[in-house]
């Protein structure tokens, strides 16, 4: 009995959502996907290129707090690793990066079809590689580390569809901080 009363408490909730968000306006929240291109400068400019995922609520017309994470798929990278005594070797690793972000995003409109935005993210930025080389590849770190993320961008509307397209620069701080380029781009849902 306690299940039927449940299922139907879940089903009145699930018909009271649209009429919540009946004013015609699509302006409350929103999910989206995109492909996230890093280039990471402290690997010799590699190029990393992922997929990631993002979700937002508005606290304000104008002010919508965000939350975004994104896997780059493993890239080689060559690395040279010091023997002791002055010798080198030369060593291939397999790096990939996972992001976490949160923050506000400001727009700069609140109807129409384009928006234009700012944000400013903070969260952690994960690296990681073969263990048995942790520590020893040169520039790289094999651990995680703190990110500030400033950012602008544009979305494209039609009605609850749209396309965002998104560039800033993603600081991560180890030893100093050390500046990243990342665009991402793809479809997001308002409602």
């Amino acid at each position: 009995m306690k299940s039927y009363k449940l299922l139907g408490t879940l089903m009145a909730l699930l018909l009271l959502v649209p009429v919540c968000f009946a004013q015609g306006s699509y302006n409350h929240a929103e999910v989206g996907v995109f492909m996230n291109y890093t280039r990471l400068s402290s690997a010799s400019d590699t190029n990393f290129y992922g997929i990631g995922g993002r979700i937002g609520a508005n606290v304000h017309p104008h002010i919508q707090l965000e939350a975004e994470g994104a896997y780059d798929f493993e890239q080689n990278v060559n690395s040279q690793i010091n023997l002791g005594g002055g010798s080198f070797t030369s060593q291939r690793s397999n790096l990939r990066m996972i992001h976490f972000l949160f923050g506000p995003k400001f727009q700069a409109g609140t109807s129409g079809p384009v928006r234009l935005f700012a944000t400013l993210k903070g969260g952690l930025l994960d690296f990681s590689t073969d263990r048995r080389l942790s520590g020893q590849i040169l520039n790289i770190p094999s651990d995680t580390n703190g990110v500030f993320y400033p950012a602008g961008g544009v979305e494209l509307f039609s009605g609850w569809f749209g396309v965002r397209f998104e560039v800033g620069d993603e600081i991560y701080f180890d030893r100093g901080a050390n500046n990243n380029l990342r665009v991402t781009a793809g479809p997001t849902f308002r409602f």
